[in-house]
Parts: structure tokens; C-alpha cells; sequence
């Protein structure tokens, strides 16, 4: 089995490669490169949505072109956990994976893409996988938000609570990441250790080292769940 981690940043990719036994091995892909250590390969893809998609992008066509495709997208990383449901150093598997202001303001307040008739606001990870992992790592699972602002006061958490009543965590990459697989036909996850609040910004209270050791802790078990899943019919 073939799995592709993006991060947004290289202290997230090193957490993820502190999991692993296997050496790393880095491999050059257009405009990126790769840390190959078995059984994934890591890609610190640019923060952001956009970054995240093109760079995500660029290792699922090489990896096609090379007759080496790959299995499954992980998204993963350090983000914010909405309050009380995600607290700090916990870990957020995502049920959904939806992006937030792509759409348009109106004189009704926003109304995304979709609704626009265009495009899609929602990414779905195999849900039996999502479970799975959830029991394994004692994540919880629910919705995790893209933005591309993050979230910086106490009204624009409500209001993304308002409409994503499900939602557990923020980050800036899920999105992104999930469309380039989408497009390959490849199933996604996302996984967040909460380093911080949603809300107003405070960075004395922010927890990014035991957020990065949560997401090594986790990663240090997806293995044998990933091994076993590959049998299983990835829609469900």
C-alpha cells in the first residue's frame, strides 16, 4: 500500500517521520520534494489551500506517471480545536472535510459555492476508516473546517460553529489536499492535533509541542489499521 502524507510545514513532516522506524529517503518531485520513509511518503506541501493542492498534486501525477500510484491521501498536521469538544493536545480525524469562505457574501450573509452552482464545499473520507482510526489513536472524529484566514476572534468562531455545527477543528490545508486527490481518484483523510483554540489569538496558551507529539503518538499506530483497510472496499 502507497500513502501520501501532506503537511503544511516540515516541523509537522518531521513529526510524522519521528513515527517511523525506516529511514528516510528523499526523492525530488516538481517544485517539492519527498521524504520517502515506508509505509508513506511526506510532502510538507505549502501552507494553505492553494500550496497544499498544487504541491499534493504534483507527487499524485508522478507517482502515476511512474507506474507507482498511490492508495490513499493524508492530510495532516497541527490546527485549531473549537472549544470544549477539541481540547488542546487532543487529536481530530475528520468525518468531512469542507472549505468555508469559498463562495460569496451576500445581503443574507454567505453562501458558498455550491450554492452558486459551481464546484463542491465537501470532501468525505471513508468513513469505516475514519472509525477505525478514531478507536485506535482515542481520536475523536468529526469536522475538520479549511480556511484561509485563520480564525482570530471569538464572533468568527461562533459563526463557523453557527454553520458547521459538527465542526471540531480548523486548519488551512484539508481542502486543498482533498481535491488534488479527488481528482486522481484517490480516497483522503485528515488528521489534526489541536495546538490552539479557534478563537482569539494567543500564542502564551498555544501547545504547537504537544500538538507535534500527539500527531507522532498517532501516526505511530495507523500503520497495522492502514495494512488491514487496504482490503476493504474504500467508499465505506
Amino acid at each position: 500500500m502507497r500513502i501520501l502524507v501532506a503537511t503544511a510545514v516540515p516541523a509537522e513532516r518531521d513529526a510524522v517521520a519521528r513515527a517511523l522506524s525506516a529511514e528516510a529517503l528523499e526523492r525530488a518531485i516538481p517544485g517539492a520534494s519527498l521524504w520517502r520513509a515506508a509505509p508513506f511518503d511526506l510532502l510538507a506541501a505549502g501552507v494553505g489551500p492553494a500550496a497544499a493542492a498544487a504541491s499534493t498534486a504534483a507527487a499524485l501525477t508522478a507517482a502515476a506517471l511512474a507506474g507507482e500510484p498511490y492508495d490513499l491521501v493524508v492530510s495532516a498536521g497541527i490546527g485549531g480545536g473549537f472549544q470544549p469538544e477539541a481540547p488542546l493536545g487532543s487529536l481530530v480525524l475528520a468525518d468531512e472535510i469542507t472549505v468555508v469562505d469559498l463562495g460569496a457574501e451576500t445581503a443574507d450573509g454567505f453562501v458558498p459555492v455550491t450554492e452558486l452552482g459551481f464546484g463542491t464545499v465537501t470532501h468525505r473520507p471513508p468513513q469505516a476508516l475514519v472509525r477505525e482510526l478514531a478507536a485506535v489513536t482515542g481520536g475523536r472524529a468529526g469536522a475538520v473546517l479549511t480556511v484561509s484566514t485563520v480564525t482570530g476572534s471569538a464572533e468568527r468562531a461562533a459563526e463557523l460553529r453557527r454553520r458547521h455545527p459538527r465542526a471540531l477543528a480548523e486548519a488551512m490545508e484539508g481542502f486543498g489536499v482533498a481535491e488534488a486527490a479527488a481528482a486522481h481518484g484517490v480516497p483522503v483523510l485528515e488528521i489534526r492535533a489541536v495546538s490552539n483554540p479557534v478563537g482569539p489569538r494567543d500564542r502564551a496558551a498555544w501547545r504547537i509541542g504537544d500538538a507535534l507529539a500527539a500527531l507522532t503518538e498517532a501516526f505511530g499506530k495507523l500503520p497495522p489499521v492502514l495494512e488491514s483497510w487496504n482490503q476493504h472496499d474504500p467508499t465505506h
